[in-house]
């Protein structure tokens, strides 16, 4: 972001408010994916100031707790494709035997089509490479929703306005027979008001997934703007049969795109809307909220919300957190670090970063944080609560010689104990103050 941005992108410090979970940059496009305990999600990102889907690269975040998003940076971009000549549009990852897949839509420079690539990674972060060096498949559409059923057949689905398939080899790069297009009906899809040449409610971004035997197609509906919608079926190609809205039309995109995962004993569903300063329908922002399903497996209708999911779980001081896990921030933005993974930087005095529900039980007794700065460095105060809560502890930056070459400072910390929030605020002078790489309590 531009450091006007960056100013403009601070929200109030008002309680929980959680939505959108990321605020440094703009993102859309959700697809999560639970892999080892963690939630991965991998988004799309819209360029500040776009008054198009002006998208280059694409995101990974994840969380343990739904609450606190670590920013794993940009592991994959349009460069990643040699044949790809614009457009990082909407994707999904998905795991097997050990290597993760990233299926998502370019234009390919050779047709100007929309086309599907593949990138394959060794981590669900990355790095990710293109793993067959040319198109996956390519029918002019876009957004690809892949899924593995229970007797190990892959799937992938997409389209834009037709909804189509493929069954993917156990290699997850080829596939085998041809592209299947499902009917799209108006018992299967919903009826469209004054359709025309679209009889039904799909629009795009399908997302399919199984649940209790039964299949699930979560879609982008009607445009524009668009809602979420959904049909189930007993098998992963249909029959297909409409059940009703998702998400109503709301949040100030005329876009949205669903993402559904269960997590830690809930259900959670994905979405974006234009909720960030300067967001709107090119600048949109990803945001989830928790759900339960109803008895006969119906999904009820879902409100967006500032507040978010409730933590599914605590956040562990005493040992070492990335300093690009965030619940909220004010004014910084992420880098990658000569270190390895990110770091937070353009600190300015006042900027700060917060984490939810922070698990120091009997008590923390020194605060650690690795720092770097090229210039005369300044404060790191550790609040409880808020950036305006009681201080606990101040630990002093001073210039390194360099703004990744990085040390570590230690305070002492006093009353801190049990579960609450974090504030990390920083001060000093003019200008920018230091970067931070990750931080630690001792008990």
């Amino acid at each position: 972001m531009t450091a006007a941005l960056c100013a403009m992108a601070l929200l109030p410090g008002t309680a929980h408010a959680d939505n959108p979970i990321v605020q440094q940059i703009y993102t859309a496009d959700p697809a999560p994916l639970v892999h080892n305990g963690r939630v991965y999600l991998y988004t799309g990102h819209d360029e500040d100031g776009s008054t198009y889907f002006t998208m280059k690269d694409w995101r990974v975040w994840s969380s343990a707790d739904m609450v606190n998003w670590t920013d794993h940076g940009s592991p994959m971009s349009l460069a990643t494709f040699s044949w790809a000549k614009q457009d990082a549009w909407a994707g999904q990852a998905v795991e097997r035997n050990g290597k993760f897949y990233w299926y998502v839509p370019v234009v390919n420079r050779a047709t100007g089509r929309m086309a599907i690539g593949v990138g394959v990674a060794d981590s669900p972060t990355g790095p990710f490479r293109d793993a067959i060096g040319h198109p996956l498949v390519e029918n002019g559409e876009i957004d690809p929703t892949v899924f593995i059923d229970d007797n190990g057949q892959a799937y992938l689905y997409w389209g834009n306005p037709n909804l189509s398939y493929v069954r993917l080899n156990t290699d997850m790069t080829s596939y085998s027979g041809g592209i299947n297009q499902i009917p799209l009906t108006t018992a299967g899809f919903g009826t469209r008001p004054n359709g025309g040449s679209r009889p039904t409610l799909y629009e795009e971004g399908p997302w399919v997934y199984k649940r209790n035997g039964t299949y699930y197609n979560v879609f982008a509906a009607k445009c524009c703007s668009e809602f979420i919608a959904y049909s189930t079926s007993p098998g992963p190609t249909g029959p297909w049969t409409y059940r009703g809205t998702v998400m109503p039309t709301q949040g100030g995109s005329f876009t949205n795109h669903p993402g559904i995962i269960d997590y830690k004993g809930g259900s959670y569903f994905f979405y974006h809307n234009g909720a960030l300063p300067g967001g709107g329908g090119y600048t949109r922002s990803v945001a989830v909220e928790k759900f339960a399903y109803n008895a006969d497996g119906s999904i009820p209708t879902i409100t967006m919300t500032s507040a978010g999911p409730p933590p599914a779980d605590t956040l562990d001081p005493f040992v070492r957190q990335e300093a690009e896990t965030i619940n909220r921030e004010s004014g910084i933005e992420t880098e990658p670090a000569s270190e390895g993974g990110m770091n937070i930087g353009w600190i300015e005095n006042g900027d700060n970063v917060k984490v939810r529900n922070v698990a120091f039980g009997a008590g923390a007794k020194t605060f650690t944080a690795r720092v770097a700065s090229a210039s005369s460095g300044g404060t790191i105060e550790v609040r409880l609560g808020s950036a305006t809560g009681t201080v606990v502890g101040r630990c002093t930056v001073a210039g390194t010689g360099g703004w990744q070459t990085w040390t570590s400072v230690s305070c002492p910390v006093s009353g801190v104990t049990g579960t609450q929030d974090l504030v990390l605020r920083f001060t000093g002078g003019s200008g920018y103050l230091f970067n931070v790489n990750w931080w630690q309590f001792s008990a």
